[in-house]
């Protein structure tokens, strides 16, 4: 039994259906189950259009009726009947975002983002699974909110595994055969049955999860890449793909920020020894990368992982008292309060630094910091993560850049730096 992932990039158009078909027709005939993501872009102009549903801007209308148009002019030209089902079940979609919108925003931004965000996957399947029918491939669309069951924290849904596994393994394993099962990535649903999101680009950790609970002989990610490379190409000059990642490796890798694989996605496939394979949706016939348990201590070839428009945030007692655990704790919680990831942090006998991602929740905690201490920051900082690094990766990725912190561990270095001014 396999579980397949396509992300959005692979759906973006016609022409992408067209092709992950063909890559599902040639193991339609044994158990599978898809996850698909959202078409393209559309994750990010449903969150254009919550926001300006929730600043009551009348341009959330037209918004919407750019969204419509792009899935509907794909439906209409993959779909050779225009009677099919499939018209009715995206006009219905559509509907129902109309009536979200029609009425006074919820107080709560985050359940208001889950209710509007989540319409892309449905879309995305409902298109693909009418274009696999029309193509003769046995397929059965369903609803992953009737399978991942969440608790009530929207945008970042926490799981109930129990009875998430009870679900899928009591409805879903007797359904898979000689059908193919197309569900959706991201999403899932609350006992009130309001739908919730599992974080952004969580449709990898879907996957995972249905692998898990229906005991998948594996899980392939379908990509624009060849597999896991050693570097992101945006940021780097002559990348490596990597043939075989250990678990260990993969974790380290997605928490550091590298975005092949999302962070939450290997620890369940771990649990049970499944293996994930990075793979191709432009080469499919390409192996990739596979991530499996095994007993390497190391990858043979340095990792870099570079996080753009970072903040340096030095936190500092205002008598030049030592901080200690009871102020870090303090800390601590203003940026688990503030919703804020640290990325890298160094503490001194009177000083903390962090470097975090620069967004709209920075100032206000910058602000609650300073009620108690002195706080300096620095912005447009770079961070660079070195995975497997020596003196020359480190001399190579500090060319005509200041650096501001280092911190190293046995096998990881973190570097936060600037361009130099020329």
């Amino acid at each position: 039994m396999r579980v397949f992932k396509f992300g959005g990039a692979s759906v973006k158009n016609a022409e992408g259906v067209r092709n992950i078909t063909e890559i599902i027709r040639k193991y339609s005939g044994e158990p599978l189950l898809v996850v698909i993501s959202a078409m393209g872009e559309t994750t990010n102009a449903l969150e254009k259009l919550c926001q300006a549903f929730f600043r009551r801007d009348p341009e959330a209308g037209a918004l919407l009726e750019e969204i419509k148009a792009a899935h509907n002019a794909i439906a209409a030209e993959l779909i050779k009947d225009k009677k099919n089902p499939v018209f009715d079940a995206l006009n219905n979609l559509f509907v129902e975002l109309e009536w979200i919108l029609e009425e006074e925003p919820h107080a709560d931004f985050n359940f208001v983002y889950d209710q509007i965000v989540s319409l892309g996957e449905l879309l995305s399947t409902r298109i693909v699974a009418a274009f696999l029918g029309q193509e003769d491939i046995r397929s059965r669309w369903i609803d992953a909110r009737n399978y991942i069951h969440t608790d009530n924290t929207y945008r970042e849904g926490r799981l109930k595994w129990e009875l998430t596994e009870h679900r899928i393994r009591e409805e879903l394993l007797p359904l898979l055969g000689d059908q193919v099962l197309i569900t959706q990535g991201f999403i899932g649903s609350t006992s009130e049955n309001y739908t919730t999101t599992l974080g952004r680009d969580g449709s990898d950790y879907s996957a995972a999860i249905f692998a898990y609970c229906l005991n998948a002989d594996s899980l392939t990610i379908w990509k624009d890449v060849q597999g896991v490379l050693n570097a992101d190409p945006k940021w780097f000059n002559n990348t490596i793909k990597i043939n075989k990642l250990t678990y260990n490796d993969a974790i380290e890798l997605s928490y550091y920020g590298a975005n092949v694989i999302h962070p939450k996605t290997i620890k369940p496939l771990q649990n049970k020894n499944i293996p994930l394979y990075v793979r191709s949706f432009l080469e499919p016939d390409k192996p990739g990368t596979v991530v499996m348990h095994a007993y390497e201590d190391q990858l043979p070839i340095p990792c870099f992982i570079f996080k753009m428009n970072q903040r340096l945030i030095s936190v500092h007692a205002r008598d030049f008292s030592f901080i200690h655990e009871d102020g870090f704790s303090e800390i601590f919680r203003y940026f688990a309060e503030s919703g804020t990831r640290i990325n890298v942090m160094q503490n001194t006998a009177i000083s903390f630094s962090v470097s975090v991602d620069d967004n709209e929740k920075v100032p206000a905690l910058v602000e609650k910091l300073r009620e108690k201490y002195k706080v300096l920051y620095n912005t447009g900082m770079e961070l660079i993560t070195i995975r497997y690094y020596n003196q020359e990766t480190i001399d190579r990725v500090l060319e005509n850049k200041q650096l501001y912190l280092e911190q190293k561990s046995r096998y990881t270095v973190q570097l936060v730096v600037k361009e130099v001014e020329k």
